[in-house]
């Protein structure tokens, strides 16, 4: 397996974090003379050891922007046929789905035959699913309300119903897929491999051509309960990884198992365990290596 630059210097971070290989301190208690080595993080934001705190951070730094009203949590997810897109362009591809994503929230908030409100947005993207596959998602967490247009006065939302998502994927679509022709058009966009032919104009359009007529599915959940609730959810999200130590469950020099969330599934059934080969592991963890992004 070939890896960047950068993919080795995350993994080789990941592998010395917290051993010898960078060294450390000795802690000594002054009054029995018990002494400990404490070896040195990483500190790469790629580490499942390492986010904690910076999690924590960032979450207090996000608990001044709390508003006293219920929050909703919204979700834009690319179709599989332009996710493979994305797979080749990363860095455009995620930053248009950002734009998109939140322009068309934006947009429809801001159309009186809806909230008719300037609302505010924290989002987070993900380009990964809990089986560790590529699955490009940009998580949201939007106030039920927002500030009128001539900013004075809030404009609430109904309780338990933020925006219509079936206009919200019109939307969401539309934007996507004209930037991303433009994109292309402009020669901006490169495939490799098996997916090369898509550099062709045609090929490329023809590519697209089911996509845009299926609808876009625009997930939009409940708001909670407080705004301190918000908080505890956004910590599962920001500063994530693609897998944690705790869904280890074991592992050798030919395999690794561990837990995931299969979302076709309900209930306790939705908890399942996977097996992969070393290489596909590995493999799987890479492309998360790219740099997940929130503002």
């Amino acid at each position: 397996m070939l890896l960047s630059l950068q993919q080795l210097k995350v993994m080789s971070a990941i592998e010395h974090c917290r051993t010898a290989a960078l060294g450390g301190h000795v802690e000594a208690c002054a009054d029995c003379g018990q002494r400990r080595i404490a070896y040195n993080s990483c500190r790469n934001r790629h580490c499942p050891k390492c986010q904690g705190a910076a999690a924590r951070t960032w979450l207090a730094e996000r608990e001044a922007d709390l508003l006293p009203v219920g929050y909703f949590h919204v979700v834009f997810t690319l179709p599989a046929e332009v996710a493979v897109i994305a797979f080749h362009n990363k860095t455009l591809v995620y930053e248009l789905l950002f734009k998109a994503a939140s322009e068309t929230m934006l947009t429809i908030a801001a159309d009186p035959k809806h909230l008719g409100a300037r609302i505010g947005i924290t989002a987070v993207l993900h380009t990964w699913g809990s089986a560790m596959t590529h699955h490009p998602h940009v998580h949201m967490i939007v106030p039920g309300g927002g500030i009128a247009p001539d900013g004075s006065r809030w404009i609430s939302s109904r309780p338990a119903f933020l925006l219509p998502v079936r206009v919200l994927g019109k939307l969401f679509r539309r934007l996507f897929l004209t930037r991303l022709d433009a994109l292309h058009d402009a020669g901006r966009l490169s495939f490799f491999g098996s997916m090369a032919h898509l550099g062709d104009r045609r090929a490329f359009l023809r590519h697209l051509s089911p996509v845009r007529k299926k609808r876009w599915v625009v997930y939009a959940k409940a708001p909670f309960a407080e705004p301190e609730a918000v908080l505890a959810y956004l910590s599962r999200y920001t500063h994530r990884v693609a897998i944690s130590n705790s869904r280890l469950i074991a592992f050798d020099k030919n395999s690794v198992t561990f837990r995931y969330k299969d979302y076709r599934r309900d209930g306790a059934n939705r908890q399942q365990v996977m097996v992969l080969a070393i290489d596909e592991f590995v493999r799987r963890l890479q492309p998360t290596s790219q740099g997940d992004q929130a503002i």
